[in-house]
């Protein structure tokens, strides 16, 4: 990864740590546990958590924030489990997303297109309230049009609801971890 002084921020590692589950950056002396633990990166190799983490304090912002990188971690926490340092790496992920997301340099279309976030299909909604009982971080709710609404911030984009909806009004597409790790299985 060739590096030019234009990309670097020297502020972006002060900005994550700012941020609620950023203040865990500084206490990581990159030993690797995360990287060794994390079922993600063994499907994407190109996703390494220590290598995110020292893109950070290269102040690597625009590269990292506008990356594919961020929206592949699924919070699962083994990188918290075995970190000796208790780094929460699964938090510093979900710092950097806000950071993107504030910053403009991730919109909630880009979320869905990526597959990390549902949406619903007004015309289609029935208002049965399946969503909203099915989801287990109670992301859906019913606007006041009547008809179910889910923000693309907030989904975990499980799945759950779209296999749910008995009318078939919530989508959610194919996101672009699983195509690599469908590219990956297809290689071996």
């Amino acid at each position: 990864m060739t590096v030019t002084s234009k990309e670097i921020n020297t502020t972006f590692s002060a900005e994550v740590t700012a941020q609620p589950g950023g203040q865990y950056l500084n206490r990581c002396y990159s030993c690797g546990a995360c990287s060794g633990a994390c079922p993600v990166s063994q499907a994407i190799p190109d996703f390494d958590p220590r290598r995110m983490i020292h893109m950070i304090r290269m102040g690597l912002k625009e590269r990292l924030l506008t990356s594919d990188l961020l929206w592949y971690c699924s919070s699962c926490q083994n990188c918290v489990f075995v970190c000796p340092q208790d780094v929460r790496f699964a938090e510093i992920v979900g710092a950097l997303r806000k950071l993107a997301l504030e910053q403009g340099l991730v919109s909630d279309q880009d979320l869905l297109d990526k597959g990390k976030a549902a949406w619903v299909e007004r015309d289609e909604c029935v208002s049965c309230l399946t969503c909203v009982r099915v989801c287990p971080w109670r992301i859906p709710v019913i606007d006041q049009g009547g008809k179910a609404y889910i923000d693309p911030r907030e989904c975990r984009a499980c799945g759950i609801c779209s296999t749910e909806c008995p009318a078939a009004a919530i989508q959610l597409n194919e996101s672009a971890d699983e195509r690599l790790i469908a590219a990956c299985g297809a290689s071996r």
